[in-house]
């Protein structure tokens, strides 16, 4: 079922080409763009790794959206050119726009704390949060499988650039990823006029979101601190295409925040009204 917060369609992403990597279940971020990019007009492939697969419901997602699906594990270079090449292939041209939504931490699921990182466990948070990024750029940078004035966004998160406890190495890899997005998105932009965007989203409720310790209550400490509330996953998504889209064509190489307001907030009312202090 498409979900019951899509907006009226502008056709903004009429006639192009995509691939969207992440969306497990309707709660996932990922779900909602592929939701918004159709209702848009785009085509695109669905890829996840082949574990998520079995995990999650995208099947459902690629009924809805007359999207076929890839399995490619992010990791690997080989399995990325084969989800290129499959995506050209069966859209029929060139790739226009990428979402990159993959994160994931073993050290925050066996809940070891940042100062007893397992190191095996944090190459590969690395590896699959940010060096992924990377890869997948190389790929079409070196196939050439994105059109003039294509975009690839990679939703990111504020620990990249403040501390928070809770977020542990995902906040390394949060900070590579952002760091990969300026790198890659000069010689992109250079070769190309491709460009390369990180998101900095809110707290979300995703299944991603909710494993993280503490993620409830941080959840609702973010919404007294941002002046709009918490970004939701389908603002989230929104965005996301306004960044697909023509519209932002000068756009690149940027951090940008959809976070209601949250990254610029030093404290609200509402937070002093909880700790007893009169604003």
């Amino acid at each position: 079922m498409p979900s019951k917060h899509l907006k009226m369609a502008y056709n903004l992403l009429k006639g192009k080409r995509g691939i969207i990597s992440g969306a497990l279940d309707a709660n996932s971020i990922a779900w909602k763009v592929a939701e918004k990019c159709h209702a848009e007009g785009a085509t695109f492939t669905l890829t996840n790794a082949p574990i998520a697969m079995r995990m999650g419901e995208i099947n459902k997602l690629a009924e809805a959206t007359n999207s076929k699906i890839i399995p490619a594990d992010a990791t690997n270079v080989d399995e990325l050119k084969a989800l290129f090449e499959g995506s050209v292939d069966h859209l029929g041209g060139k790739i226009d726009f990428v979402l990159h939504s993959i994160g994931m931490s073993p050290n925050i699921r066996k809940n070891i704390p940042y100062t007893g990182l397992n190191y095996d466990f944090y190459n590969k948070s690395i590896d699959v949060s940010a060096m992924s990024l990377h890869k997948m750029l190389s790929v079409a940078y070196n196939m050439d499988a994105m059109n003039e004035w294509g975009s690839v966004v990679a939703l990111s998160y504020i620990a990249a650039q403040r501390t928070y406890p809770f977020y542990t190495d995902m906040a390394d890899a949060k900070a590579m990823l952002e760091s990969v997005a300026r790198s890659f998105g000069y010689h992109y932009g250079k070769a190309k006029k491709v460009r390369v965007n990180t998101i900095s989203q809110s707290p979300t409720k995703t299944t991603a979101g909710g494993g993280i310790k503490g993620f409830g209550d941080f959840y609702d400490y973010a919404d007294a601190i941002a002046p709009l509330g918490n970004a939701s996953a389908d603002s989230c998504a929104d965005y996301c295409v306004t960044l697909f889209s023509d519209l932002t064509r000068m756009v690149t190489m940027q951090n940008l925040y959809h976070d209601g307001g949250y990254a610029t907030t030093g404290v609200s009312n509402e937070v002093m009204q909880k700790l007893g202090i009169q604003g």
